[in-house]
């Protein structure tokens, strides 16, 4: 079919065969479709949808447009999770050699910082030396003998995503569940995977703010992806105060450690790390469900294994053979660390609510993210010590690590006007489980 009559079906609601969107991505990438095709047919999708057949076809055509991973040496243990995103969120950091201290493999293919959320590769470049982007050789290497690599996307996984992509996020069609989907996991099944964990975030700080919304793509994701052929669960997480009581890059590197090294409290970014790892371990059959890869977690996490997994990663990787050891005096660190408090007017009774997304600009605005792709980062600035919920309130509301003046005191204006009243209850970490 020619891809004006491909734009034309999904125009007027007609079904899609799986064979014609096979022929429009390779259309994509052989440069016999054009832009504003493509633009059309995400306009088109964004408006009238998919169904699930078609997302799936959608999803193996964009994968099948570059290189597919092949870990079959490895086994069935080869498994990842993915997150939507949000502030504080550091949950990579040590859930991947959680797994791999419980004999699984994690080839985990991260992002960058985008909007008002934290990317983990940016995390990891605070890490003096770390390699983002190794060798295929290197890649596979580490994951083989440490059981983990966390690492940035290579051009050759579904580049027909990346092209999609650019065209959606300039024609208002980037939020169609579909479209979302297809990106998310053309890329995971890119990278091998024999299960997959999502952790879809829900309230102030994430992308999906409203429970429906975020339901409505966890389902879409877990749905697609087993009709692609790959096991995936999906957990609702809160988002609606930062996970970690950390946001920004170095910062939250060291909270991720701590909590490896057991020095730190973290109690929602531990609680939901398990969650996950648990899920992980159940779904290619290293625990006999999640009951048991929980204990089988938090005895990794307990016992420093993760600690020493998340240390051989790392030297692997280029970083400091002893980083575990020596950790802040690798981290770089900010010209300014100081308290920051509330207004002496404030009419606050403890109890505490941000608008998370809010402290995710605030990090933005220190230097820690990008406005333009091209933006280089400051990794030592962010916020640590967040007040949490149950904040008593006469405490500071954080520590803003920032390069000057000027920042530091932007920082604080939009830090005290993200600010709320809370109204005295604590969701839970994780507040719902979808699997087919």
């Amino acid at each position: 079919m020619l891809p004006q009559e491909i734009v034309r079906a999904k125009r007027d609601r007609q079904p899609l065969d799986p064979e014609d969107i096979g022929a429009f991505v390779a259309g994509v990438m052989d440069k016999s479709v054009a832009k504003e095709q493509i633009a059309a047919l995400a306009m088109a999708i964004y408006l009238n949808g998919m169904s699930r057949e078609e997302a799936v076809a959608l999803t193996l055509a964009l994968r099948d447009s570059g290189t597919v991973l092949d870990w079959s040496d490895l086994g069935p243990a080869v498994v990842d999770k993915h997150s939507t995103g949000g502030v504080g969120d550091n949950v990579s950091l040590v859930l991947a050699p959680i797994i791999a201290a419980c004999g699984g493999y994690v080839p985990m293919i991260s992002g960058r910082g985008l909007g008002h959320t934290g990317g983990t590769l940016d995390k990891f470049e605070s890490i003096p030396g770390y390699d983002v982007k190794p060798d295929d050789e290197t890649f596979r290497r580490v994951v083989k003998e440490v059981g983990c690599a966390i690492i940035g996307q290579t051009g050759s996984l579904a580049p027909a995503d990346k092209i999609v992509y650019g065209i959606r996020d300039v024609t208002a069609t980037v939020e169609s569940v579909p479209l979302i989907t297809a990106s998310i996991l053309s890329k995971k099944l890119a990278a091998g995977l024999r299960g997959l964990v999502l952790d879809v975030k829900v309230g102030s700080g994430a992308f999906m703010a409203d429970e429906a919304a975020a339901r409505e793509l966890a389902t879409s994701l877990v749905e697609v992806a087993n009709g692609a052929g790959m096991p995936t669960v999906a957990l609702l997480t809160d988002m609606d105060h930062p996970l970690a009581s950390a946001a920004g890059n170095a910062v939250e590197v060291r909270s991720a450690v701590n909590l490896l090294r057991g020095d730190g409290s973290e109690p929602r970014l531990r609680e939901i790390t398990l969650a996950l790892a648990a899920e992980m371990l159940a779904i290619v059959g290293l625990a006999d469900d999640a009951e048991q890869g929980l204990r089988k977690a938090e005895d990794a996490l307990s016992s420093g294994a993760g600690a020493e997994r998340f240390g051989q990663m790392v030297a692997a990787l280029g970083g400091p053979s002893d980083f575990i050891e020596r950790m802040d005096e690798y981290l770089p660190s900010a010209s300014i660390i100081r308290d920051l408090t509330l207004d002496n007017d404030a009419k606050l009774t403890g109890n505490l609510s941000f608008n998370t997304r809010e402290l995710g600009l605030a990090v933005i605005e220190l230097g820690g993210g990008r406005t333009r792709s091209e933006d280089d980062i400051d990794h030592a600035v962010g916020l640590s010590d967040l007040a949490p919920r149950d904040w008593d309130g006469a405490s500071p509301l954080c520590r803003i690590h920032a390069r000057d003046e000027a920042t530091f005191e932007r920082a604080a204006k939009r830090i005290r006007a993200a600010v709320r009243q809370g109204d005295g209850k604590t969701p839970p970490a994780v507040s719902e489980r979808i699997a087919l």
